[in-house]
């Protein structure tokens, strides 16, 4: 009876196997051995995974088909093949001891002699330290580029790979719609499926061309490589990047909230204008609208709650005085601008003040991570304390690192930043007067950050570069010529230190989508 063998080929990864020559020539040898000894191939069994990690399915499934009976051998082109781990080895050793044939094309071995099993024994813990040297150099070679900043993987959608030793490049086409789903999606108007469809229409594409799925898209928003840091899931870890940033940390951070359920904005299904905007100062929960006889409602839900309900109409009559006080006059408004006109021919003063303490910052940062990495060498803080601390400074030197290589186009954002709400402001009351119920809402979500009810009157409280504007109206208030002269240079200068110490605030304050909202309200 004629017997059968199988015949076993593998090579080391996905990409030797389809451009390389190594499982042709593995192929050749074993059918060349076979024709030399007159053995008949019945079933080939061909492999594309490393052999350094246990439990190849392939070998496996070999394996298991031997073990019953469905050949009486195998034939394998060399033991580094069949055998870089000790146990790939002795499973094949269990074969040979049941009394299955185990051959190979490249060495001249009688395995069923103590000498050739020897030899066979000792070639296959050779190849086993090889593949473990191997490991660990390889190991060795990729913690070292993270620490020069650089990603030795594939880049990730919105880069491109720029060779060996080269940090990743930005996308040109789809780099700036990576950045707009971050922007879309921080607005937490947006579901993950209906974001995949809008991205899918405007252009964005995985690396093989295809779009990006829902999954894929999670992992996008999950991934700080976008804004300049490297993570490495399995330790946890995080280095600084070499490569650009996509988008800022501020965009990231509210990203992160939205994943996690913390900035989702509820979808309006009532034309209520000041629905969950409205807060009882006594219990602190929010006020429900409620329709009756024409008129809109706000009231507390809470039992014993002394809080009495307040109209929408007083609610307005109570914002619209502040809208207007917040306005500029024409005089101030024309201070305003020389001072801004001013800031930008002082910018390269305010850039070397500002590029001192952002080095001196990194410094610090870069002292404390030293001390933090001490404290774990010297078994002083545990490994999961010493990761957070480590991944919290790499974090905060990395955006001050940034803020530095960008410190004349920072400046000008700074000072943009105020135009935009100098802007605003000088329209905001105007606006509110023409725009429709849903715009309305918006003005008062851009402006203010807490509206509460105490006894039916409203108490407003301002985000913070309003706030800095409402406390200077006051201050101007009887005094016109005093306001376009100090005050408003006071003014100008507490607006650029408050956009300075917080350069990525909502970005509604002075792009798109504020200036769309002005625009479209005075049409």
């Amino acid at each position: 009876m004629l017997k059968r063998y199988f015949s076993y080929i593998r090579v080391s990864t996905l990409r030797q196997g389809q451009q390389g020559t190594s499982l042709e020539e593995q192929r050749e040898a074993i059918k060349q051995y076979a024709l030399r000894w007159n053995l008949h191939v019945a079933e080939e069994f061909e492999e594309k995974e490393t052999a350094a990690k246990l439990g190849r399915p392939i070998f496996n499934q070999m394996l298991r088909a031997l073990k019953q009976g469905k050949a009486d051998g195998v034939i394998i082109h060399k033991i580094d093949r069949s055998a870089r781990n000790l146990k790939d080895w002795a499973d094949l050793g269990e074969l040979i001891d049941r009394g299955i044939e185990v051959h190979f094309a490249n060495e001249s071995l009688d395995l069923h002699s103590r000498g050739g099993r020897l030899s066979a024994d000792i070639q296959a813990v050779v190849a086993s330290d090889y593949i473990r040297n191997l490991r660990e150099e390889t190991r060795k070679g990729f913690y070292g580029r993270l620490k020069q900043g650089l990603y030795p993987r594939p880049a990730p959608v919105g880069y491109l790979d720029c060779g060996k030793g080269q940090p990743k490049a930005i996308d040109p086409i789809q780099g700036p719609l990576v950045k707009k789903t971050f922007e879309l999606y921080a607005t937490g108007k947006w579901g993950l499926d209906a974001l995949v469809e809008k991205m899918y229409a405007l252009g964005l594409r995985n690396k093989n061309g295809k779009k990006v799925t829902r999954n894929g898209l999670s992992s996008v928003l999950h991934n700080p490589f976008y804004l300049g840091v490297i993570k490495i899931q399995t330790r946890g870890e995080t280095y600084a990047g070499r490569h650009r940033p996509i988008i800022t940390r501020g965009i990231f951070d509210r990203v992160q909230d939205v994943l996690e359920g913390r900035n989702i904005k509820a979808v309006t299904h009532h034309q209520m204008l000041f629905r969950r905007l409205l807060e009882c100062a006594g219990c602190h929960l929010r006020l429900i609208g409620e329709s009756q006889k024409g008129h809109i409602y706000y009231r507390c839900h809470t039992k014993n709650c002394p809080q009495k309900s307040i109209r929408e109409e007083e609610v307005e009559a109570a914002l619209i005085p502040l809208l207007k006080q917040l306005q500029f006059g024409r005089k101030e408004s024309e201070a305003i601008r020389r001072n801004l006109r001013q800031q930008y021919e002082n910018i390269e003063e305010f850039r070397e003040a500002r590029a001192k303490s952002l080095r001196l910052q990194i410094e610090q940062i870069q002292n404390r991570l030293s001390k933090t990495i001490d404290a774990y060498i010297d078994g002083i803080v545990e490994k999961d304390t010493y990761l957070q601390k480590k991944n919290a400074l790499v974090m905060e030197e990395n955006a001050a690192k940034r803020l530095l290589e960008n410190l004349d186009e920072g400046e000008r954002e700074v000072i943009r930043r105020v135009e935009g709400i100098i802007e605003l402001v000088n329209n905001a009351y105007l606006s509110y007067k023409m725009a429709y119920p849903g715009q309305r809402r918006e003005i008062v979500e851009i402006i203010t950050s807490n509206l509460s009810v105490e006894n039916k009157r409203l108490i407003v409280k301002l985000k913070s570069p309003f706030e800095i504007i409402h406390q200077h109206r006051k201050l101007a208030d009887g005094s016109p010529q005093r306001a376009t002269g100090r005050t408003t240079f006071a003014l100008v200068r507490q607006l650029l230190r408050y956009f300075t110490k917080n350069p990525d605030p909502e970005p509604i304050y002075t792009r798109r989508e504020l200036r769309l909202v002005v625009v479209q309200m005075l049409k």
